[in-house]
């Protein structure tokens, strides 16, 4: 199955969405590579970096789930690698 290596840029206005936002990543753990988390205090929000190597469906799947959340923005950066086998 072919991988791609990408960071999806998470950025979450909303404190009750925190939560949503852990599960899909829990579920797709998996393919998570590494992630930062950094609660932003002075302007009220939270920041995800997430690193992953999966499908590039797989990476879309969780980028929209986490994108259509109320309060929450995600954005995907891919590295550019050739594609392999995971």
């Amino acid at each position: 199955m072919e991988t791609r290596v990408a960071l999806i840029g998470i950025l979450i206005d909303d404190p009750d969405a925190v939560e949503k936002v852990n599960q899909i990543l829990h579920q797709s753990s998996r393919w998570i590579v590494g992630r930062m988390g950094i609660p932003y205090h002075a302007r009220n929000i939270n920041i995800i970096s997430v690193v992953v190597d999966a499908p590039q469906d797989e990476i879309s799947r969780m980028s929209g789930l986490i994108g259509k959340l109320s309060g929450v923005t995600a954005k995907i950066a891919y590295a550019k690698l050739p594609n392999h086998e995971a």
